[in-house]
């Protein structure tokens, strides 16, 4: 394969979402030609600034470009965009690379990766974690299945949206890796509402606490990150609680297939789903601590009024 460069490589990218906007404005602000597919328009007017090509569907993305990355909602999203009607993956050039970005089932990834294959393409799996900071400052984990050789193509790529890189194996091993991220992030969520609450309830200044524990023993990503948001009552998404829930329910259905219980999981999976059912889908997912505070019958002290 000829080594990746803006000069040789033309790029496309499907799905601009709270992340996937500024991981392909990335792309183009290091030089690359970009085709995009999404289907808000709007979501995409800033990198149609930068120079982006618009096009009305997925398979018009996979018709111009040599490396074509989704980054999507949900597993029937990717099954959409890249399988459907008019899917990338059927409309690719000879040696086209797909890096599925998506969080979604290791058993969908393997699929795709098998039907790539089938048109001398290839398919990587390739999810992220770090929210929307970590998507605007080129600083996600990403956690990558497929084989080694597209993968190391399209390295130089992944280096200008991350930091941690790592290979985890072939197809479906960078989202069984994801399913660990996220299962420990889902426990980890409900100890720093609990503490927060805590916090509030004893009386405490809770920034001035949080001086004391974030740098210690207890510290963790969550705490640092959400814990100031949900302070300030910031319940904007950097994650979206409905995205959340479906990773939680795809990581227990493959502990299932496993037979493997994961308590604490299924724990944090139906207090998300408190969450929602209280209007919370469209938030981040630090509206956690909302559900949590109806559920003692009082009110996070920097609620909005509803």
């Amino acid at each position: 394969m000829q080594t990746i460069s803006p000069e040789n490589t033309q790029l496309g990218w499907i799905g601009t979402g709270v992340m996937g906007r500024s991981m392909c404005g990335h792309l183009i602000d290091a030089g690359y030609q970009m085709t995009v597919f999404t289907r808000t328009p709007s979501k995409a007017a800033h990198l149609v600034e930068k120079g982006a090509k618009l096009v009305d569907s997925p398979k018009a993305v996979a018709k111009e470009s040599d490396v074509i990355f989704s980054i999507v909602g949900f597993p029937e999203d990717v099954t959409e965009v890249l399988l459907g009607e008019s899917g990338a993956i059927y409309s690719c050039k000879p040696g086209a690379i797909f890096v599925d970005m998506t969080t979604s089932r290791p058993s969908l990834a393997e699929h795709l990766a098998e039907e790539a294959s089938a048109r001398n393409a290839s398919c990587i799996d390739a999810p992220v974690s770090g929210g929307d900071l970590g998507a605007r400052n080129a600083s996600l984990s990403i956690m990558i299945g497929g084989e080694e050789e597209p993968v190391a193509h399209v390295m130089p790529l992944f280096q200008r949206m991350g930091k941690t890189i790592v290979h985890q194996g072939g197809p479906g091993r960078g989202q069984h890796t994801k399913m660990v991220n996220q299962t420990l992030i889902a426990s980890g969520m409900i100890a720093v509402c609990e503490a927060l609450l805590y916090a509030s309830k004893a009386g405490l200044d809770i920034e001035t606490v949080l001086e004391s524990v974030g740098s210690g023993a207890a510290g963790s990503w969550s705490l640092a990150n959400l814990a100031p948001r949900m302070i300030q009552g910031d319940f904007a998404p950097g994650f979206y609680v409905e995205h959340f829930i479906k990773d939680m329910k795809i990581a227990l259905e493959e502990a299932a297939a496993m037979n493997l219980a994961l308590p604490g999981l299924a724990l944090a999976h139906q207090l998300y789903q408190a969450v929602s059912a209280q209007g919370h889908s469209k938030d981040g997912t630090q509206a956690l601590i909302l559900a949590l505070a109806k559920l003692n019958a009082t009110k996070w002290p920097s609620q909005a009024p509803t």
